[in-house]
């Protein structure tokens, strides 16, 4: 095995959104981690968030969580564990037996990882959102739209896996350092409304110095200005331009043919609609690759549009390995890329409790055990053969 987090044992209470993506995120950087699935989920066919992509690299232990031999057979597991992520709302886990209070005292140094959209605790913590609720609330949405129209939920990148699972990876490793050097764990409460507030720290520096407004699609780059901007072209495909700084800007009118007074005198306001109209008509003359052979590669800051499928095949993108073919499907490499521990994707998505038996005689139960287990509906999947 590879990848910088080689050695870290991690639980996975399985859940979809934000808690897979950070499962992803340190499985393929190495970390051994563990995905405790739904017993149900195996008569089922398999979980119904299960995603080929976000829960690649874990195996699974199909455990009944509302059956004591289960949670037992958890907090086996949780003694010898470093870390345990979890995403259920705040309370849940103290119901099952599995709260922080109950894990921490058998392994002082576990790092206890939650994962909710509005925290631990506040007048929203128990009820149900998603992504656009907490990146409405946490002062993100609001800016993210052009002028004179709603606002435009960006995907669910910004609450789901930017605010909330990249946050989350990053608050496991960062408790995992802290407890290794101090032998102590601790909870980590990993909120996406105060991710996504993380996130917009750019925009609040601006708001104090009045460089950004609040005003939807009036700023540097939300749309508002026409040199950071997407544009059509001839075959009703885009290209986007982030000709932000002066030198960048006078390459793009110099490479495009724009370079006249009026456009290289000011790049204030009052030329804008100018401007605007300008490279409108420009880039509708030519196709995105015409526009792409004469501006790719050089500092006027112009890149084409791609959909997922088109990304995965530019060169840049497979030079890189941006985008790779993994158990037949494409998905995202391990990022980021370290030069002396590369990351991996590990194996393909488990099903439910595909490995129950293999996983818990790694984590020390007997056959007997595991036979036991099996037969008072603790835990499930398919059946391994012991070895005598």
């Amino acid at each position: 095995m590879s990848g910088p987090l080689n050695g870290l044992t991690i639980l996975e209470f399985a859940g979809i959104g934000p808690v897979p993506f950070a499962g992803m995120m340190l499985s393929d950087l190495g970390a051994e981690i563990t995905r405790i699935d739904r017993l149900e989920w195996v008569y089922a066919g398999g979980s119904p968030g299960a995603d080929d992509v976000l829960d690649r690299g874990r195996r699974s232990v199909a455990v009944d969580l509302k059956h004591p031999d289960g949670v037992d057979a958890v907090l086996r597991m949780v003694a010898e564990a470093d870390g345990l992520l979890e995403g259920f709302r705040p309370g849940v886990m103290e119901r099952l037996g599995l709260g922080p209070e109950v894990c921490r005292a058998l392994n002082p140094q576990l790092v206890y990882a939650r994962m909710t959209g509005w925290g631990q605790e506040g007048p929203l913590a128990q009820s149900a959102g998603h992504d656009i609720n907490y990146i409405a609330l946490a002062g993100a949405l609001a800016h993210i739209g052009r002028a004179n129209a709603k606002p435009t939920p960006p995907l669910n990148l910004l609450g789901d896996f930017g605010g909330g699972g990249m946050l989350l990876a990053l608050g496991m490793v960062s408790a995992v350092l802290h407890a290794r050097t101090s032998g102590e764990g601790q909870v980590v409460d990993v909120a996406m409304v105060d991710g996504v507030a993380s996130l917009m720290a750019m925009a609040w520096a601006g708001r104090a110095n009045g460089t950004f407004s609040e005003e939807l699609g009036s700023n540097l780059v939300d749309s508002g200005t026409p040199y950071y901007d997407v544009y059509e072209t001839a075959d009703h495909k885009y290209v986007a331009v982030g000709a932000i700084e002066p030198k960048f800007y006078e390459e793009l009118l110099r490479r495009t043919g724009l370079r006249d007074e009026l456009l290289t005198s000011s790049r204030g306001r009052s030329a804008f609609p100018e401007l605007r109209r300008r490279l409108t008509d420009l880039f509708i003359s030519k196709t995105r690759d015409e526009w792409m052979r004469l501006l790719e590669g050089c500092d006027a800051c112009v890149a084409p549009v791609l959909p997922m499928t088109d990304a995965a095949e530019h060169p840049h993108i497979r030079a890189r390995n941006t985008i790779v073919e993994f158990d037949g499907r494409l998905q995202p490499a391990p990022a980021p890329r370290f030069s002396q521990t590369p990351g991996e994707i590990r194996r393909t998505r488990a099903d439910a409790g595909q490995h129950t038996d293999e996983v818990l005689a790694e984590w020390g139960f007997s056959p007997d055990e595991i036979d036991s287990l099996r037969s008072a509906g603790a835990v499930g999947g398919p059946a391994a053969s012991h070895s005598p």
